[in-house]
């Protein structure tokens, strides 16, 4: 629901900052909602996630950031229906770093390499 009117699976970054999740010493309102849902309390949450953390929530991919220059890892993937598979995982990396280098070129300090890391359960 939250992201209603800000998810274009078309265009991947559109909308991409309204779903940019941060931990940056406090607590994001949307994170808090979710953790008060299942029991856990403020503090216990401040216990289980870093004190800097951003989460990318964008279409057929979750990927975070644990502290400011620390690497981007992907959490989630999926491709998107149609197309061939090769050629759609290219585009998606292409449009994962367009859509990070967007929200990074904002920052005073020197953005690091891409380091992808991806993890799969």
């Amino acid at each position: 629901e939250h992201y209603k009117h800000h998810w274009f699976p078309e265009k991947p970054c559109k909308g991409s900052g309204y779903r940019c999740i941060r931990i940056n010493h406090k607590m994001d309102p949307l994170i808090g909602q979710a953790a008060q849902r299942i029991g856990l309390s403020s503090q216990e949450l401040f216990q289980l996630l870093p004190s800097e953390l951003t989460l990318w929530v964008d279409p057929y991919e979750v990927s975070y950031r644990i502290g400011e220059d620390g690497s981007i890892c992907v959490l989630y993937e999926a491709a998107p229906a149609g197309g061939s598979q090769s050629n759609t995982n290219m585009q998606m990396v292409d449009s994962r770093i367009s859509c990070k280098e967007e929200l990074l070129l904002g920052r005073t300090s020197p953005s690091k390499s891409y380091n992808m890391m991806t993890v799969s359960g």
